[in-house]
């Protein structure tokens, strides 16, 4: 049976889920400067797609996981041009709904030195009207697997239905695993609203990734990772990435920290979502939770090297170099990780996206 199960009392093996993954939630067209200037002096724009969801679903699908996303789009060019992009990545996009009366999402990007502001343009876009019926219909009713982020109940009452729904039920007693990344994008939601209903949400997970800065951000400054997993206790796996310097799991058999890899940074967004889509890959695949945690540095440092969301992998014969590398010569690569350092600023890096975001007006507006 797919889904989710408990580890028996006891048990060596780690918890994993099993079954088809299904990562729902509204993606975008994007306009990004080429090369990655100030829009105030930027020549030309490149038109691509992003959003969180497609891109883990893209970055598990290069991994060879079967995925499908799961959303809506408007009946327009953009709409058809976000489907034939995540399609071409091996994705599949058969239940993706078009809505004949609500607009595709739009965003504009604008690098700057203190980093990448992200301008929306998504108010009432069609994937603003998914809601919690689509739980009982396919693809949803075979998954393993649901991955959803804190973006999505951020768009719409019927949104954080949604996410509500997919949660309500005790995890022993759901028929998929749900992975929760928290993607705190506080241009979405009314000032002092998101804080509350992400830690519950989290709470409920199966799976949950979180930023350290962004726990801080929501949760208290001072948090470090051990006190986010006393803070987050019922996640059977709670990855908590720490920027530059690496990333912790929590599982039933303990902590697991792995450093970072360096990178070349040409542009951060999109670095977490290939992070939790390398994590998530290794843990199908039954992966003890360092190589995971291996795994999820890799892919993000593919996005890392790319102005768009999505990068290529390295070859396969140089990933299996890199998780079968002995701790030793690993932490030799990167950056020395001290994740629960107290009064340390958290770096920017593999771990997490490092994106600032800024509202746009409503689409067509």
């Amino acid at each position: 049976m797919s889904g989710t199960r408990r580890e028996p009392a006891g048990a060596r093996q780690p918890w994993r889920p099993t079954g088809p993954v299904v990562c729902v939630g509204e993606t975008m067209a994007a306009l990004v400067p080429d090369p990655p200037e100030p829009l105030e002096h930027v020549r030309e724009l490149s038109l691509s797609v992003a959003g969180a969801e497609s891109n883990v679903a893209t970055y598990l699908a290069d991994h060879g996981v079967p995925v499908a996303w799961l959303s809506a789009l408007g009946d327009d060019p953009l709409g058809r041009r976000v489907r034939a992009a995540v399609s071409a990545a091996g994705v599949d996009v058969s239940y993706v709904r078009t809505d004949a009366h609500r607009p595709t999402g739009l965003l504009v990007k604008n690098p700057g030195p203190a980093g990448t502001r992200v301008h929306y343009y998504r108010a009432g876009s069609a994937a603003s009207a998914l809601g919690p019926a689509l739980l009982d219909e396919e693809p949803v009713r075979s998954a393993g697997l649901l991955h959803f982020t804190g973006i999505t109940p951020a768009l719409s009452p019927s949104c954080r239905d949604l996410l509500t729904r997919a949660l309500d039920l005790p995890a022993e007693r759901r028929p998929h695993a749900v992975s929760f990344d928290v993607n705190h994008r506080p241009a979405l939601w009314p000032h002092g609203t998101a804080s509350t209903l992400l830690l519950r949400l989290a709470d409920r997970a199966d799976i949950v990734f979180v930023g350290l800065d962004e726990a801080q951000g929501l949760w208290g400054e001072d948090l470090t990772v051990t006190a986010l997993r006393r803070l987050l206790p019922h996640p059977r796996v709670l990855v908590v990435k720490d920027g530059a310097r690496g990333a912790t799991a929590f599982t039933g058999h303990g902590a697991h920290t792995v450093p970072a890899l360096p990178a070349t940074v040409v542009e951060p967004v999109g670095a977490g979502d290939a992070f939790a889509a390398g994590f998530l890959a290794g843990l199908l695949r039954g992966a003890a939770p360092d190589k995971a945690l291996r795994l999820g540095h890799i892919t993000a440092v593919s996005a890392l090297h790319v102005t768009a969301d999505h990068g290529p992998l390295p070859s396969p014969r140089e990933i299996h170099r890199l998780l079968d590398l002995p701790a030793e010569e690993w932490e030799a690569l990167g950056p020395a990780c001290s994740p629960d350092v107290e009064g340390e600023v958290p770096l920017r890096g593999a771990g997490g996206d490092g994106v600032d975001v800024a509202p746009g007006p409503a689409v067509g507006a």
